[in-house]
């Protein structure tokens, strides 16, 4: 993941709209989606396949002072199939020192090459086949900090290895370093084929002060006292994966271990955070164990870590077996009541499926990586918390992508970005995943989950592209998903949908109508298959349509004029939908329609009603909705209703301002008591919620 442009939708979180300052949510740069100019001709298809790096054995020493990594790198490697008598390795603004063949004796045989600060070209001893195997012995030194922009990488972004105040300058900073490999930044510290077609094993040496616990991927092989302050640390991944998502760090960290069927789950943080790393990531064996099950695939590598570092360029990163993370993530457990990260912690982890186990081999089909990785999130919200809760964030996700693409949408799976970073957006991410909570809901949970387990099983430690997964779901359900593919990962845009609704009381019909409103020269028109409630006399029928035509209506036989109609009743469709309901339809669908985005898109309606009683009546009762964004919806609805009904809800603010058990929402009371309430006396129950210690309940107590 290229975790910058992950946490944007942060930025767009329309939850937390607490009227004082009580939100402390982290901000990233926003995605800007920008298509290519008007006629440009590209195509960003997969690398050509021309040699097969096989394993990769480094040995690191670390120039501090300089911020220099001197390698020596042993890359095995062999043909991919025509046989060549040469090979072309990336590496960025390296000096070169030696290249050569290591030969069966473990003699070196110097090798002819050309570098041009990007490119390593090198001419082999002889013609080799696609049977035959060899190792090539590098030398060199990496130099990330003087690498230049514009010149040797796109941006500072790209230096791949980044050393954390190297020279101990900075008082109140650790020495560190850490890498990051997403896109293509790891050879900008070891020479390789950086693309994630490329699949190896390795083996990592690192030379350090012995006051530093080192990380990279795989198992901790040994480790050797060099008897001068440094010690060498050997990491081995034997299982292969895509070499962007090779990494090393190392710093001082306490290492906090836990265990899933035997293999170590352990968290690298700071000393003086590493008291709460179980709090912060103590979830993460359940989550090993939730995805296992419902993959069905076991977790496929030998061991899982989390490691918190400084200055990180995002949000966190999902290297194999290593996941690095920002600094936020050293939280006290004050912050923690606050801001959990889970979904941070749950996303980096499903990319060990998606991602790192199964790798989309071309940045075109990165969605197989992040829309499933986010798609991670909603599943684990649902089993932990419940499908409303999970509700909430999906509607999160739809909400990040229709802000971010308006005017500029862009194809899910698309082969012509000018820049392969332009992929990391809402639209590989949270639109991605509400699509395949959509596929989900097609074809059933049962299907939905057998396909994964297919499509994991059968591109284990390889890479896929989007036909592959669509082919795994025709498998299992023996349907023609094209036109589900083509609709919604091979085209840009979504439905916007009229609904309109009309009760014939001569012929006692219900009928519905739906009209596609979108751009038919820029977006499909969409096949879409839904449910529609009818509420009638005290009973609910649901009825199973498909809307595939621009305009098109749906007649059903009622007993009497429904309550209200319920259109994509499982509230799943990615859509922008306007359908006009009357007060009474929408005050019956928050109190009768069962899922959250029934009760949001009723209080929505009714928040612009506070003139309407029956809205008002609506709106407090929402005060004790069991979805805590909506009782803060309520909560901030208050400065809205009339003198005598706040009057009558003085008591409840000041209950849910000490005992509503999300901290957001006592923070909204909070505010709601000093600027609503202002004339009361407030003393006492403000005095109990100083012992609050959520940083957005203290910063609504700190607000004038």
């Amino acid at each position: 993941m290229k975790i910058q442009n992950y946490w944007c939708c942060i930025a767009l979180c329309i939850f937390f709209s607490i009227s004082c300052s009580t939100t402390q949510k982290v901000v990233m740069d926003p995605v800007t989606v920008s298509a290519n100019a008007p006629g440009a001709n590209i195509y960003r298809g997969s690398y050509a396949r021309l040699t097969d790096i096989i394993h990769t054995k480094l040995d690191l020493k670390f120039d501090w002072d300089s911020a220099y990594v001197k390698g020596k790198a042993f890359i095995q490697a062999k043909p991919w199939f025509y046989h060549t008598d040469s090979v072309t390795l990336n590496a960025k603004g390296f000096k070169i020192e030696q290249v050569a063949l290591l030969l069966k004796d473990e003699s070196l045989k110097p090798l002819k090459y050309t570098y041009d600060r990007k490119k390593l070209r090198i001419s082999l001893d002889k013609v080799y086949t696609r049977d035959e195997k060899y190792t090539l012995y590098i030398q060199y030194v990496a130099m990330p900090d003087k690498l230049k922009v514009g010149e040797d990488i796109n941006s500072s972004g790209d230096r791949g290895f980044y050393f954390i105040n190297p020279r101990g300058k900075e008082a109140d900073k650790p020495r560190q370093f850490w890498t990051q490999g997403e896109t293509e930044s790891n050879s900008a510290w070891f020479p390789t084929i950086d693309g994630p077609q490329e699949k190896m094993t390795q083996e990592i040496s690192l030379t350090v002060p012995d006051s530093m616990v080192t990380l990279s991927n795989g198992i901790l092989d040994f480790s050797s006292d060099n008897g001068d302050g440094t010690r060498t640390d050997t990491w081995r991944q034997e299982q292969p994966h895509s070499t962007y998502l090779t990494m090393v760090a190392a710093g001082r960290f306490d290492i906090v271990k836990d265990s899933w069927k035997g293999k170590e789950v352990s968290y690298y943080m700071e000393p003086a955070f590493a008291k709460n790393a179980r709090l912060i990531f103590g979830k993460t064996p359940g989550m090993i164990e939730f995805f296992s099950n419902k993959t069905g695939v076991p977790y496929p590598w030998e061991k899982y870590s989390q490691i918190v570092v400084r200055d990180f360029q995002g949000g966190a990163m999902e290297n194999t077996t290593a996941t690095v993370l920002f600094e936020r993530m050293n939280m006290t457990k004050e912050q923690y009541l606050d801001e959990s990260y889970e979904d941070i912690i749950s996303h980096e982890l499903f990319h060990h499926w998606f991602g790192d186990l199964v790798t989309a081999e071309s940045w075109a089909n990165l969605p197989l990586n992040e829309s499933f990785a986010t798609y991670g999130e909603y599943l684990w919200n649902e089993h932990k918390y419940g499908r409303d809760h999970a509700d909430q964030y999906g509607f999160k996700d739809l909400q990040t992508y229709l802000t971010s693409t308006q005017g500029k949408d862009v194809d899910v799976i698309r082969f012509d970005y000018a820049d392969r970073d332009q992929m990391f957006d809402a639209v590989s991410y949270q639109k991605g995943g509400r699509i395949l909570h959509m596929l989900r809901k097609t074809v059933g949970d049962e299907a939905f989950f057998k396909a994964l387990n297919i499509y994991l099983t059968r591109n284990a430690y390889k890479t896929a592209e989007i036909a592959d997964l669509r082919i795994a779901f025709e498998e299992v359900t023996g349907q023609d998903l094209n036109w589900f593919f083509n609709q919604w990962f091979l085209a840009s845009g979504h439905p916007v949908l009229k609904i309109d609704t009309r009760y014939d009381a001569v012929a006692k019909k219900v009928i519905v109508s739906v009209v596609q409103q979108q751009d038919l020269s820029k977006v499909p028109l969409y096949r879409l298959p839904m449910a529609i409630d009818i509420y009638v006399s005290g009973n609910t029928e649901r009825k199973e349509v498909v809307a595939d035509k621009q305009s098109q209506s749906f007649s059903f036989d009622v007993p009497a004029e429904p309550e209200l109609v319920n259109v994509d009743a499982e509230k799943y469709l990615l859509a922008t939908k306007k359908a006009a309901k009357t007060l009474s339809q929408n005050i019956f669908q928050y109190t009768h329609a069962p899922l959250f985005m029934d009760r949001l898109e009723a209080l929505q309606a009714l928040e612009k009603m506070p003139a309407e009683k029956a809205a008002r009546e609506t709106m407090i009762k929402a005060l004790d909705d069991k979805n805590w964004e909506l009782r803060l919806r309520a909560v901030n609805f208050i400065p809205k209703l009339n003198d005598e009904e706040k009057a009558g809800l003085y008591d409840k603010v000041k209950s849910t301002a000490v005992n509503d058990g999300r901290s957001y929402v006592r923070a909204g009371a909070v505010a709601i008591l000093k600027k609503v309430f202002q004339s009361r006396d407030n003393r006492a129950v403000l005095e109990k919620v100083q012992s609050d210690k959520a940083p957005s309940v203290q910063n609504a107590l700190a607000e004038k």
